[in-house]
């Protein structure tokens, strides 16, 4: 119980101890607002062992912590007896005294996106909808170190890059995970040690999904052929990847704003001699970031790469059309347009 009410003690501690983002910095990457005193922070509940140890541990610290704490429940309509599920984890939730207690009713349309994205995309919707209704300030997730070991995993075989194996951020500003440095076998101690009945979600042990395989396979083989410890040293990649990337990103904005220029037609354009000379680190990240800041465009990795040949691979090419975003080279400037 130590652990976990630690965690969360120390998650709400450094959220409050955010610095305030600088109103004026309209391109910058978004900064996470400080958890205000009095703020209201929700619990996202399923009624599994890993959010109900969180919610137990938020009734507990978050008076403590000058703050008022409440839940949110997501009934995803995906299993027989998801109402009953739902309305149990809220009345877990009343018993231990988080209010308000709001259960979200939600359409997982598993067929466009596959259940997996599909259920997250729903979540985070009934997320936002609970925020904006109740002025809450963050949504509290029960991440475990387990799970951030698994993303990062899940990453690395994707081929996704440095930005998938960063795995969960602690806070968003939006989601707050302090719990990601707690172990699953952690959150269940907690819970029998507290005498709470937790829910034990079938999709958990359906190996149709490739997290579960993960978990109950691929992890188990690991371990035991390199040795203990796969899940941490997962975990600690990803936090120095998380340093790596706030890092450049700093460089990247820094140098951008030495970079950038507007045009007279409401683009911008950027100095092909300046991006020439950094490195290609560097250069994919300023034509990211100055794409999203002017345009809110997230590029991909095709595309950024497609922008950077206009630089280092330069023989005439014409114009790039890219998805919102129109760019070109001219006399040693390159141009972005909205691209109509």
């Amino acid at each position: 119980m130590a652990d976990v009410r630690r965690a969360v003690r120390e998650g709400f501690a450094a959220a409050a101890a955010l610095p305030a983002p600088d109103p004026h910095d309209d391109h910058g990457p978004q900064r996470p607002h400080p958890l205000a005193e009095g703020a209201l922070v929700l619990v996202g509940l399923s009624g599994g062992a890993d959010s109900l140890a969180l919610a137990a541990a938020v009734a507990f610290e978050a008076p403590r912590a000058g703050l008022r704490a409440g839940a949110v429940v997501v009934d995803h309509g995906l299993q027989p007896g998801s109402a009953e599920v739902a309305a149990r984890a809220a009345e877990q939730a009343r018993g231990l005294g988080l209010d308000p207690v709001l259960v979200e009713k939600v359409s997982v349309d598993a067929v466009a996106a596959g259940p997996e994205a599909a259920a997250r995309s729903a979540r985070l919707a009934a997320f936002d909808r609970a925020l904006a209704g109740t002025g809450a300030e963050r949504i509290l997730l029960a991440h475990t170190l387990d799970d951030q070991a698994e993303t990062v995993l899940l990453g690395l075989a994707r081929g996704s890059g440095p930005t998938s194996l960063q795995g969960m951020r602690t806070d968003t500003g939006r989601l707050l995970r302090p719990l990601l440095g707690v172990r699953r076998e952690t959150t269940r101690a907690f819970c029998v040690d507290s005498g709470l009945d937790t829910w034990q979600d079938p999709h958990n042990a359906d190996p149709a999904y490739a997290r579960v395989r993960v978990r109950a396979s691929v992890l188990p083989v690991l371990e035991r052929e390199l040795g203990p410890g796969i899940a941490e040293a997962l975990t600690r990649t990803a936090q120095q990847l998380q340093e790596d990337d706030e890092a450049l990103d700093t460089l990247a904005l820094d140098w951008a704003l030495e970079l950038v220029s507007q045009t007279e037609e409401g683009g911008v354009a950027l100095d092909v001699r300046g991006l020439a000379a950094d490195p290609p680190a560097l250069r994919h990240r300023i034509i990211r970031l100055v794409v999203s800041a002017e345009f809110g465009v997230s590029l991909s990795r095709a595309h950024t790469v497609a922008v950077a040949e206009l630089i280092t691979n330069w023989h005439g090419q014409k114009s790039l059309s890219l998805p919102g975003v129109r760019v070109v080279r001219q006399n040693g400037l390159l141009i972005f347009s909205p691209d109509s």
